[in-house]
């Protein structure tokens, strides 16, 4: 089965209000703003504050959530036969300059014990995930985990392509680069071919 995930997605819960501290966040953007030469009060810049914390509250949102919430809802479906969604895409925080970088996510896994999990779960697994401050390695690895410890399937390969602002904006200033990563378990790291099959069904799909 191979399906396409292209439509954005976004959780409804919220992080942990006590355990997110706007005020904080506003008082060091004023800082920031003052530290740059800027003056905070001006009218362009008056709100700003408040909209980082704003949208910081939800880049971060997955720092409080745990995929589990997501993949614990499983359903009978017998076989064994993989279960791919490619293109699932995400943004996440570089968390060495707290600048975006965005992509798609692909998930392949082969179910065992006749349990599989719904589409939109793997989506929401990729955002919680991705909306923490992240290095796209340990995204990629972390959306792996997280699968094999709640789904328990006979294999399963996550990759992840991105492209980094951090790299473009800023530092060598490279545009159009993107970064490939790949986490691999189970029998598919054993299995070479069928490894490659799945590989190549998810790029060239």
């Amino acid at each position: 089965m191979i399906h396409d995930a292209r439509s954005c997605t976004s959780t409804t819960s919220q992080p942990d209000v006590d355990s997110f501290d706007v005020g904080r966040i506003e008082r060091a953007v004023h800082e920031i703003l003052l530290a740059i030469g800027e003056d905070p009060t001006r009218e362009g810049l008056a709100d700003t504050p408040r909209r980082v914390a704003k949208s910081y509250r939800e880049l971060f949102s997955g720092v409080n959530q745990c995929p589990s919430e997501h993949l614990a809802r499983q359903f009978e479906q017998a076989g064994e036969d993989p279960v791919m969604v490619s293109d699932i895409p995400f943004t996440s925080m570089c968390e060495h300059h707290l600048l975006p970088f965005t992509g798609v996510a692909h998930i392949a896994y082969q179910p065992q014990h006749d349990r599989v999990v719904g589409l939109s779960k793997l989506a929401r697994t990729v955002e919680i995930i991705a909306r923490r401050p992240q290095q796209q390695e340990r995204l990629t690895q972390q959306i792996r985990e997280a699968l094999e410890e709640h789904l328990d399937p006979a294999a399963v390969l996550v990759m992840v392509e991105a492209s980094h602002s951090c790299m473009q904006i800023r530092g060598a200033k490279v545009c159009g680069a993107k970064m490939r990563t790949r986490s691999v378990g189970g029998r598919w790291e054993r299995d070479g071919a069928t490894r490659r099959e799945i590989q190549d069904l998810m790029l060239n799909d």
